[in-house]
């Protein structure tokens, strides 16, 4: 295969740059100068920070041990019973991580609440559409994590058992995680707009012994009841002990569940169950499109060293910041947010719709909650851009120092809206990784300047590579995203594969020992970075390769257009069609004067071969049940694939827009009398 030989045009200079202040006051400054000092790293360079965090990333990829014992020591993580070594076995799959090592993660959350000076302080701030903060302290948080672990041990949970969740983002799913930890369990959530089959798909593999679950919840100003989805849940779930209910909407507990309230209300000191650093945390969940969702289970060590890492030194996180990431509980970046506590940070949980009652409600919580970082999808930016939505002024962002997103490239026009729309001393992050390592392989670095289009840099002890075809490291070229050395928070399995096929034919198929993400991606000889897409579902007309999500950038600027979804089909006489799917602006119509002005800002922006060989209006874009467009599966349905085959209906957002596809794809099959199936 061949791939593009160039990366986008850049911006001649950055869209901003940190003061020198702002630079040297920065986590991520501090450690440096003491890695530098304690573990060898090297010197940073006075005035250069892009040369310093050159040579910072460098070492930490290069001497492993040493930048994940400095991160250990730095964050005073606390191990039970000492390591043997930072690093045993370097292979991939199957790295040795802090052997002889045991600790706990839950422990790690609540320290903040050992402090006398910081008892009473947030820990958590609940927010729902009303958009009033009720803030929870880290006092009670503890008391409240410490009855309800004591709780699960009286139910007989043990180490290794698992416990699951059907709960929006409350404060309640996090007392649940943590309880869950506390005693060596091992976590797993789907967030309630998941349906009952949807749910039992994912946890029905690990075999629940608890339930805590709510009886609905509010969204977009309406109430969901979800009792009977419970009872479908307690019913499918045979190896379930206990089921807690929580009382959103108040409604009384069904029979034989037990109260949150009774759970809760001991005045309990937690009691920290110190596991093996490799003892599973949580189980996370892929996006199941095509089949049973992957099982992806994570270490306690692990997520603890690597979020710890991401959120205090490249998020630049810690006692007296607030973090708010819009988000569920089906999605890696709940617990991610969840971590914030780790660094002693204020995580704020919002549980409700991002659109209500307007398209600017996020820029209303973030000014509630006086966030310093805000997190939200490059979906949401380009929403308001659209909307017109003014958060300069409108609200009062004073607080929050970095927008951040993920879920999907933010395109230039995103990154130039929050400058101009929201502040020209914003800190614009954008980042990108995976719920596979529940981290970023790369995005935010508050010591260095943000180029417009690009993620700041990789991470540290994230290896990233842009790999050509036969496994030759590309700079300013389009390769496959990969990562050549072991990451902690790694899955350490998954669940139901012994022996790791699944595992391995997921991530190291391609390039053996190598974690090959399925990502587009160049390296620019800056050291920025840039997404172009998956490279599963890429584009490939006359043997070059193209990322869909440039194409997405370049329509979606127009009012026009909602939404878009492009897929390439390679048809059985050798042929290929590439059609654009549109999901258009209300009040739009899809006429030749809007397929001329969609054809000629692709062909504007980048080239004449990436104009579709037709525009087709669509009702909505299809998206995982985490916000993801379902590229892989509409183009096997448009190659003929049954629905049943071609996606699993439960892991979409909404299964009756695949009904478009699947009769587009029997009226081309008509017309042309061919087999469009593989």
């Amino acid at each position: 295969m061949t791939v593009p030989t160039s990366a986008p045009p850049s911006a001649p200079e950055p869209l901003w740059r940190p003061s020198v202040r702002r630079a040297s006051a920065a986590r991520l400054t501090r450690f440096h100068a003491w890695a530098a000092e304690r573990h060898g790293a090297p010197a940073p360079f006075d005035g250069d920070e892009a040369a310093s965090y050159a040579a910072l990333h460098g070492w930490s990829v290069t001497d492993l041990e040493a930048f994940w014992r400095a991160v250990a020591e730095w964050f005073d993580v606390r191990f039970a019973t000492p390591y043997r070594a930072v690093l045993g076995a370097r292979t991939m799959p199957g790295a040795e991580w802090f052997p002889g090592a045991t600790l706990n993660y839950a422990e790690h959350a609540l320290r903040a609440g050992e402090d006398p000076a910081r008892a009473d302080e947030p820990a958590l701030l609940a927010v729902d559409e009303r958009h009033e903060p009720e803030p929870i302290s880290w006092a009670e948080l503890r008391r409240r994590v410490g009855s309800l672990a004591a709780a699960l041990r009286e139910l007989g949970v043990r180490p290794g058992d698992r416990v699951s969740g059907y709960l929006p983002n409350i404060p309640e799913a996090v007392v649940a995680l943590l309880a869950t930890a506390a005693v060596g369990a091992v976590w797993t959530s789907c967030a309630p707009d998941f349906g009952a089959r949807s749910v039992l798909d994912r946890v029905q593999q690990v075999e629940p012994v608890v339930l805590f679950a709510v009886d609905g919840y509010r969204y977009g100003g309406k109430v969901h009841e979800r009792a009977a989805t419970v009872a479908e849940l307690r019913e499918g779930l045979p190896t379930l002990r206990a089921t807690v209910h929580i009382p959103l909407l108040g409604s009384a507990a069904p029979d034989g569940a037990l109260e949150w309230a009774a759970l809760t209300g001991s005045d309990v000191e937690p009691e920290f169950e110190q596991v093996p650093f490799d003892h599973p945390l949580w189980v996370l969940y892929s996006s199941g499109t095509t089949g049973l969702p992957k099982a992806l289970v994570q270490s306690q060590g692990g997520i603890l060293l690597e979020h710890l890492k991401q959120i205090g030194l490249h998020c630049d996180l810690g006692p007296g910041d607030r973090l708010f990431w819009y988000t569920s509980t089906g999605w890696m970046m709940w617990n991610f947010l969840v971590s914030a506590l780790l660094t002693g940070t204020t995580a704020v949980l919002y549980d409700g719709s991002p659109g209500h009652p307007d398209t600017g409600a996020q820029w209303r919580v973030a000014e509630r909650s006086r966030a310093t970082l805000f997190g939200t999808s490059a979906a949401y930016v380009m929403a308001c851009a659209k909307a017109e939505v003014h958060p300069r002024r409108d609200a009062d962002l004073s607080a929050t120092r970095c927008v951040a997103t993920t879920g999907s490239p933010l395109p230039p026009d995103g990154f130039r809206w929050l400058h101009d729309e929201v502040g020209e001393d914003l800190w614009i992050a954008s980042v990108s990784g995976g719920t596979d390592v529940c981290s970023c392989f790369a995005g935010a670095v508050p010591t260095l300047p943000v180029w417009t289009g690009e993620l700041q840099a990789p991470g540290l002890g994230t290896d990233l590579r842009a790999f050509g075809p036969d496994g030759t490291p590309l700079v300013d070229e389009v390769g496959e995203l990969v990562v050549t050395a072991p990451m902690p928070s790694m899955p350490i399995s998954f669940w139901n594969d012994p022996e790791g096929r699944r595992y391995h034919d997921s991530y190291f198929d391609m390039f053996p020992g190598v974690w090959r993400h399925g990502d587009w991606t160049t390296l620019t000889s800056r050291g920025t970075v840039v997404i172009h897409g998956r490279s599963d579902s890429t584009l490939n007309r006359q043997g070059v390769r193209m990322g869909s999500a440039d194409i997405y950038e370049a329509v979606e600027r127009l009012p026009e257009i909602r939404e878009s979804l492009v897929i390439g089909v390679e048809e059985p006489d050798g042929g290929y069609w590439m059609p654009l799917f549109v999901a258009l602006a209300d009040g739009t119509a899809l006429d030749d004067g809007l397929r001329s002005r969609i054809r000629s800002a692709i062909k504007s922006a980048l080239s004449p071969r990436h104009v579709p060989d037709e525009i087709i209006e669509i009702p909505g874009v299809p998206h995982t049940l985490t916000g993801k467009r379902l590229e892989v599966p509409v183009k096997r349905l448009l190659q003929g694939a049954a629905l049943t085959s071609a996606v699993n209906p439960g892991s979409v957002d909404d299964p009756r827009l695949l009904g478009f596809f699947e009769k587009l794809a029997a009226e081309r099959a008509a017309v042309s009398g061919g087999d469009y199936s593989r």
